[in-house]
């Protein structure tokens, strides 16, 4: 896994204005010079990302982050010091060394240092900062091992750096520091609970944001079959009235309904634990894509720890859908 010789073409590929997918411990990210416009915009071009959304900039240590902001808060030095490496990212200032391209037309930047030894060492081989969104089609379920990728974006990716299963399994929690006052912008690995015990206040997670960040389309971690939430109680009836109807139901069954004769195309047995919970769930989604469902009958977790991530997720991949 992630050998010298591959770290160093990964490397070259992205010198030479490329794109690379690189494992990370959230999901697998679709890698270009951070500093490259065109390389940059190749990245919207293979997702099919609208240009006004907003990049991620990964770099390979917390000392970096000056390099690439206007200007670094005490806060944001305080939960750099201790989320980083790790699933946080954090939006400040621009930096002169971003392009508008990487940050969607903003003055602000996403900037995080992921923990994932593939990863770091590809950043310190390159030794700049890699703009990295999920390695996917824009809007549908992020990718969480190289076989996934490899599956969805083929060759328009020109290398693809194998890590094995991303360990965490959903993207990093954004926080806004540009402000007094920091706010959750999207839940992710970081929960709420960990960030308020660093910070000794409560913080916020507001319905909708002032700051354009990654995450935030209505539909997003979509997988092709449809997705309806219920309350848990209700999974089991839905999911056999959708069946009766004709639908062929995919079920993430609760983890307190241990019943596998529910007459449902494909189940899904949710773990107990939320962390296993949150490695399977683009897992779990894929697969009952694969199995052929056309609708997906789920309940969200509750709403603390990672269980808010997951959550998040779920709510996106039931949006509402862009007409086609």
């Amino acid at each position: 896994m992630g050998r010298a010789s591959d770290i160093e073409r990964a490397a070259e590929v992205l010198r030479a204005g490329g794109l690379v997918a690189l494992p990370t411990e959230t999901v697998y990210g679709l890698g270009a010079n951070a500093e490259d416009p065109a390389a940059v915009a190749r990245i919207f071009q293979v997702k099919g990302r609208p240009p006004s959304h907003p990049l991620i900039v990964h770099i390979a240590a917390a000392e970096h982050l000056d390099d690439w902001v206007e200007s670094v808060p005490a806060t944001a030095r305080l939960l750099a010091a201790h989320f980083w490496p790790g699933p946080l990212t954090l939006v400040l200032r621009r930096g002169h060394r971003v392009p508008l391209e990487a940050t969607g037309g903003l003055e602000t930047v996403a900037v995080r240092v992921p923990d994932h030894p593939v990863a770091l060492a590809l950043l310190s081989a390159f030794g700049g900062g890699v703009t990295a969104p999920s390695a996917n089609r824009f809007g549908s379920v992020s990718p969480t091992t190289a076989v996934h990728v490899r599956t969805e974006l083929g060759h328009a990716v020109d290398f693809v750096l194998d890590g094995g299963a991303c360990e965490v399994g959903v993207e990093s929690t954004i926080v806004d520091v540009t402000g007094e006052i920091p706010s959750i912008l999207r839940p992710g690995g970081v929960t709420r609970e960990e960030l308020e015990a660093v910070l000794g206040r409560s913080i916020a997670v507001p319905s909708a944001s002032r700051v354009r960040v990654p995450g935030q389309h209505p539909s997003h971690y979509a997988p092709r079959a449809r997705v309806v939430l219920v309350e848990p109680e209700k999974v089991v009836a839905e999911a056999e009235l959708a069946q009766g109807l004709g639908h062929k139901v995919g079920v993430f069954l609760p983890a307190s309904f241990a019943d596998p004769a529910v007459k449902a195309h494909a189940v899904v047995s949710v773990p107990d634990s939320i962390s296993a919970y949150a490695h399977g769930l683009y897992g779990f989604l894929r697969e009952l894509d694969q199995q052929g469902c056309d609708l997906i009958i789920a309940s969200l977790p509750p709403e603390e720890g990672l269980g808010l991530a997951i959550a998040n997720r779920l709510r996106r991949a039931a949006g509402p859908r862009p007409s086609r």
